[in-house]
């Protein structure tokens, strides 16, 4: 089991980063709320990993708390949740939402992510409860900002909508999300986590 990176980051392209760790570049799926946190290509960063064995391919997961990468394992561990379907939630709400929401009996909130139907945020409510425990402000971190990221990619509209794509929404409804809050002036990680956060309070 990997469990641990330090490397270079090499390259950022959400859902995915590659990381050179003494020479070995290591593909990484990460959630936003891991992009929002990382510096500048070409610095070292250190990311709490999860590595998924299938019998097709080995995914290595990525996180740069060690507290995603536990309610990841913790969601991956319900019924019906897989890998993708997990990054796709921490991506989409960030980690205090989620545990409002499942505090509160909040599945409107939780279907309003890809992928997650009424059954399933159900099913996340009753199993979730008692892991994330009773104090929402403190069960786990907020998600960080956009500050202090490096420049955009050389498209970063583009960029968000197959990020977005690559997370679980249909190419229309991606591209819709984009064109509501993308801006010239926005790096792709802003016009994401833009993009995220208004599907869900909508």
């Amino acid at each position: 089991m990997i469990g641990r990176l330090c490397g270079v980051l090499l390259s950022k392209n959400p859902p995915r980063l590659l990381l050179d760790v003494q020479g070995v570049g290591y593909e990484v799926e990460a959630p936003m709320t891991t992009f929002y946190q990382l510096p500048a290509s070409g610095e070292t960063i250190t990311l709490h990993t999860h590595l998924v064995v299938r019998e097709d391919a080995h995914l290595l997961y990525g996180f740069y708390t060690e507290n995603e990468r536990y309610l990841f394992r913790t969601l991956i561990r319900i019924n019906g949740v897989g890998p993708k379907l997990a990054l796709t939630i921490l991506s989409g709400v960030s980690t205090e939402e989620f545990t409002r929401c499942i505090h509160g009996n909040d599945a409107r909130s939780l279907t309003a992510l890809p992928g997650v139907g009424k059954k399933t945020a159900e099913r996340l409510i009753v199993e979730l409860r008692d892991k994330l425990g009773d104090d929402i402000n403190t069960a786990l971190p907020r998600t960080a900002g956009c500050e202090g990221l490096s420049a955009a990619l050389a498209n970063p509209v583009s960029d968000a909508v197959s990020a977005l794509i690559s997370l679980g929404y249909k190419a229309q409804d991606a591209s819709r999300m984009v064109r509501a809050v993308a801006s010239e002036d926005l790096e792709i990680e802003a016009i994401i986590k833009a993009a995220l956060q208004a599907t869900v309070r909508g």
